[in-house]
């Protein structure tokens, strides 16, 4: 019981830090493995993330209610992304960490210097007409994070988040509304491995979840009403973390 107790307060943190800008899994999936070290990797990978799709499932509902969705960009990403998933998963043994760890580090480094600098990056919505070319646009980037998210993983959120902000004009807000609703393509992706194969821990994902929900719901209310500065300062510390993770990374 104190275990699944201790478990729960992390997937709460994580799900109020993904709700908002992404990376809840930088929490919750160290959790996981620090206190079930006994446990199966496979079987703690898929706890977390039926944990994270719920969490991630009501923010983004929570998103929709009180924001203004371009579906004709978020839709395209996300068919794109839950196909590409499956791929990235399907290459994994074929592409070895040790390449992608430093590549995914530079691009991370680059994405938080631009964002630091560029101080009104993110900060206005004015979000492009949508035609033929922005809709091609979205599915190569659902695509392209959809197979990273299969494959490696950690940053999705965040990426997501930069490259509507980069490509389609979106705010902070928006950008963040909208990559809840890319994530949840990826997370069924997932779910549809890893639930068939028994890959699951239900006595404490179904908890865990609970707690993940109301995580998310609290950083949605607080991205909300909080607007987009929060939400800019609070993905820089988020890309913060994930340089130093990724650096210890390598580095071990």
């Amino acid at each position: 019981m104190v275990d699944i107790a201790i478990l729960c307060v992390f997937a709460f943190a994580a799900g109020l830090i993904d709700a908002a800008v992404g990376g809840g899994g930088l929490i919750q999936i160290p959790a996981l493995f620090n206190v079930l070290p006994s446990a199966q990797p496979a079987a703690l990978l898929g706890t977390n993330k039926v944990a994270a799709a719920c969490g991630t499932t009501f923010a983004a509902r929570s998103f929709v209610r009180k924001v203004v969705i371009d579906w004709g960009l978020v839709i395209p990403a996300a068919c794109a992304a839950f196909v590409m998933a499956f791929c990235g998963a399907a290459t994994v043994s074929f592409v070895p960490q040790s390449v992608i760890r430093p590549a995914v580090l530079v691009l991370i480094v680059l994405m938080a210097i631009y964002t630091f600098w560029k101080k009104d990056f993110g900060a206005l919505h004015k979000p492009m007409r949508i035609g033929t070319k922005e809709k091609l646009l979205a599915v190569v980037i659902g695509g392209a994070i959809g197979f990273y998210d299969g494959l490696f993983g950690p940053g999705t959120g965040s990426f997501l988040i930069f490259l509507f902000i980069r490509c389609f004009a979106f705010d902070f807000l928006h950008a963040s509304a909208s990559a809840k609703l890319v994530n949840i393509a990826t997370n069924v992706a997932a779910l549809m491995f890893f639930i068939p194969t028994g890959n699951v821990l239900y006595l404490i994902a179904i908890p865990m979840a609970a707690f993940n929900i109301l995580g998310a719901l609290t950083g949605t209310w607080l991205a909300v009403h909080k607007g987009v500065p929060f939400v800019r300062a609070l993905f820089l510390v988020l890309l913060v973390i994930l340089i130093s993770k990724l650096t210890y990374d390598l580095l071990l």
